[in-house]
């Protein structure tokens, strides 16, 4: 097979946990797929030595002090893009074919929208992007164009292809329920950063291991599957499922429900979307169902872990509800892992902005962007203000 018959791939966020095993993934298929382009916040040795391994000629460092020190560490014919328009930069390559956008946050939205405008197929990692913009980019989405890659979302994109949209009753979104399944307002308030850190089943970066500790992971994916599969929010049932074996479901209007089920391991949902509609190889250990004991189940404590709620809220809101329902999350989850709030401050703050803000229809990224200022300012005051 030639260079050009493999699928040219730009992987923003390689460092990170998906970006690297969607290179391990590029690693077992190198006669299907061919890494082109590459990004990065600041493990600038980490990109370096993977631009050097697949050979890749563009490569984008988000982080200005590492920015500057990155051009001496790349290989020979690199070519150095930096900052968000870097990222737009590398999304919008002739060579590149597929983008796949695993970068943390609301930095996911700018290079999203460039990808779908430029025309290439999105592998969407980066939920964050479409609980912000997501009324900006689905109207861009051309079919089979966006490929999700959260397990959840490609989990249901699978389902729904045993129906039609009009036929679907109810999406069952599954949820691990993070390290602290079970406890109690009054508990969650004691843990630390490090019990925070420790998911029973996902390894994952710190961010979205908090998120999936205090339920807003799940809230945003609620959010995500809103504009993925054109539901209202409440479609969506997010279901408590700790074996994780089961990566959502969706159940028809006769009744019937088509469940995915498979190995708890990323490489699964990351190798689909640059694959479909073709499945190859499994990168993975397959799931032997003569040795599973049980699948359990259980509902949500909203009142223990109130992100999840107020998630649900701003997806019912719509408008603006959701970007600052993100920024204000984004500020109060590294307050968090900086030690500068306790847990149960994520939510409070988080509520406390949605309350301040004024929800307006989605109109432009220049309006999202102001709003997120706005959210991401609003939050440093309510947490500065929790210090005094």
């Amino acid at each position: 097979m030639t260079d050009r018959a493999r699928m040219r791939v730009a992987i923003l966020g390689c460092t990170g946990s998906v970006g690297s095993q969607a290179l391990d993934v590029c690693r077992k298929h190198s006669d299907r797929l061919q890494v082109v382009a590459l990004s990065a916040h600041s493990r600038i040795e980490s990109l370096a030595r993977a631009a050097g391994e697949f050979g890749v000629h563009h490569v984008c460092v988000t982080d200005e002090a590492a920015a500057a020190h990155a051009a001496s560490l790349l290989p020979d014919g690199c070519t150095l893009h930096t900052g968000t328009a870097g990222l737009c930069e590398l999304s919008t390559l002739d060579e590149v074919d597929c983008v796949l956008v695993s970068v943390v946050g609301a930095a996911g939205l700018l290079p999203s929208l460039a990808a779908l405008r430029s025309g290439k197929r999105l592998a969407l990692a980066n939920k964050e992007a479409l609980v912000i913009g997501g009324d900006l980019l689905m109207p861009l989405v051309a079919p089979g164009q966006l490929l999700p890659v959260d397990s959840e979302h490609s989990a249901l994109f699978q389902c729904m292809q045993a129906g039609t949209r009009s036929e679907v009753y109810a999406i069952w979104l599954t949820c691990s329920g993070g390290p602290f399944f079970g406890m109690t307002r009054d508990e969650l308030s004691q843990v630390t950063v490090e019990q925070t850190l420790n998911h029973p089943t996902w390894s994952m970066g710190p961010k979205i291991t908090v998120d999936s500790a205090t339920l807003m992971n799940k809230g945003l994916e609620c959010i995500e599957a809103m504009h993925l599969f054109s539901c209202g929010i409440d479609d969506i049932r997010v279901l408590i499922h700790r074996q994780s074996k089961i990566h959502s479901m969706v159940e028809f209007a006769d009744g019937s429900v088509i469940a995915h089920l498979g190995a708890s391991d990323m490489r699964i949902p990351i190798q689909y979307a640059l694959s479909y509609p073709e499945r190859w190889d499994t990168p993975a250990e397959r799931l032997d169902f003569r040795t599973l004991a049980s699948l359990e189940f259980a509902a949500p404590d909203t009142d223990a872990f109130p992100c999840l709620r107020l998630a649900q809220d701003a997806g019912r809101t719509g408008g603006t509800a959701p970007c600052v329902l993100n920024a204000a999350n984004e500020v109060s989850v590294q307050a968090f892992l900086s030690g500068e709030c306790g847990f149960m401050d994520i939510p409070t703050v988080v509520e406390e902005c949605l309350d301040a803000h004024d929800t307006q229809p989605v109109e432009s990224v220049e309006q999202l962007l102001d709003i997120d200022a706005w959210a991401r300012d609003t939050a440093k005051h309510l947490l500065r203000s929790r210090r005094l």
